[in-house]
């Protein structure tokens, strides 16, 4: 038996099967966790209010002769302080920041025995983070924020 379907029919059919594969989508993206979609930040509106003072803070940074900077070597990240200031003296916080992935965002104190801090390999994943360094010495705050690859 020869089953035979009418262009009207097919026409149908195309159109229905197409509308269930975009309904498909909305579902997975509306309602399955693994498809969460997010702010950056959850008080964006709060820090968008302090931008100027980041701005300022970034500007010192850039002022000095030698400023932050962030090296990968085999055991992990090196982050290297500049060595016109006395090491002890450094305090402040480094976050990093995971676009695609919020969970695995961190952030650790800086505490220094030499001008250099490393960040082990284990604690970073492979791909893109957004680096935020914000160090005070001698009662003036520095801030650095780089985009790394990993």
């Amino acid at each position: 038996m020869k089953f035979k379907i009418s262009w009207p029919t097919g026409i149908i059919i195309a159109i229905a099967s197409f509308v269930i594969f975009i309904l498909s989508f909305v579902y997975k993206v509306t309602f399955l966790p693994e498809y969460d979609h997010h702010l950056v930040s959850d008080d964006y509106y709060m820090e968008e209010l302090n931008y100027q003072q980041e701005i300022d803070k970034q500007n010192k940074g850039i002022d000095l002769e030698e400023n932050v900077t962030l090296t990968k070597v085999d055991k992990g990240l090196l982050i290297s302080f500049p060595s016109e200031f006395d090491y002890s003296k450094i305090s402040g916080n480094i976050d990093f920041l995971r676009l695609s992935n919020d969970k695995i965002d961190f952030s650790t104190p800086i505490k220094l025995s030499s001008n250099d801090l490393l960040i082990e390999d284990k604690n970073l994943v492979e791909g893109r983070w957004d680096v935020k360094i914000e160090w005070t010495v001698n009662d003036v705050t520095y801030l650095l924020k780089e985009k790394i690859n990993y």
